[in-house]
């Protein structure tokens, strides 16, 4: 039997696996108990290395966990806000690592990545947008800070107003922006790993339930996809890293501007 003869029902049933299933009376979904195990698992990471700081780490666990702070308030932070950094760090940090467990756990077979579902980028892009938009607002005022996006000296004066809106729509644009960047990139990968697993199974198979020469053949189709599969989650470790850091910095962005006067 063709083994792509099974493939549409495996992936309808791959699709329904990524898009979650309601729990507890519709109050939970099944992405609920890993959101709050990385969220558990951030606080427990800071507290634990918080308690052993020292000039030199004193395990490998404290230095990486330095290592992130450092890479936060340096590479994050400082680009795009300067002397400022060290007062967003805490918010930044727990935003990057937060981002950054969640992408890697869902890379792990049989779990779910909490930002692998947009109700999840949503809340954080949410939660950026608070951030950001409080800042502005302490910094401006609340007049100040909604004329702030009305650039000074454009002329004639309509042309400004014009700009202004164009700029506050830019910036409530961000709340999709920020989250469906980061739910794409995760649910597409996560959808590609699901296929090629599925497909190295489908070619495998055959051979163990009935040697013959074509399932040697479907076997050896079987290990391509499984070279595959491989190369893609080496690759999925990279994007998880790197929808962490664009994240957090567009945050630190976002701050930077909401608090300059432009």
């Amino acid at each position: 039997m063709n083994p792509f003869e099974h493939l549409p029902a495996e992936i309808v049933e791959l699709l329904n696996t990524l898009a979650g299933q309601p729990m507890y009376g519709g109050i939970a979904t099944t992405y609920t108990p890993f959101i709050l195990l990385i969220l558990f698992l951030v606080v427990v990471i800071i507290f634990s290395a918080r308690s052993k700081l020292a000039l030199v780490p004193p395990n490998r666990f404290v230095g990486v966990v330095e290592f992130f702070v450092n890479f936060t308030k340096g590479e994050i932070g400082e680009n795009a806000l300067g002397s400022a950094a060290r007062k967003h760090l805490p918010f930044l940090l727990t935003l990057f690592l937060f981002i950054l467990v969640s992408n890697l756990v869902g890379i792990i077979p049989g779990s779910k990545a909490a930002t692998g579902t947009i109700g999840t980028t949503l809340a954080l892009t949410v939660i950026s947008f608070v951030y950001f938009t409080y800042y502005g607002i302490k910094h401006h005022g609340l007049g100040g800070y909604i004329l702030s996006y009305r650039p000074p000296g454009v002329k004639p004066a309509f042309l400004g107003w014009f700009v202004w809106l164009l700029e506050l729509f830019s910036m409530l644009l961000r709340l999709l922006t920020l989250s469906v960047r980061l739910f794409a990139n995760m649910f597409a990968g996560h959808l590609l790993l699901g296929v090629l697993a599925i497909l190295t199974t489908l070619f495998v198979t055959p051979l163990v339930t009935a040697f013959a020469a074509q399932s040697v053949g479907f076997a050896g189709a079987g290990v391509l996809f499984l070279v595959l599969l491989a190369v893609m989650y080496a690759m999925e470790l990279f994007v998880a890293c790197v929808q962490a850091y664009v994240f957090t910095l567009l945050t630190s962005v976002y701050v930077m501007l909401a608090t300059s006067e432009h």
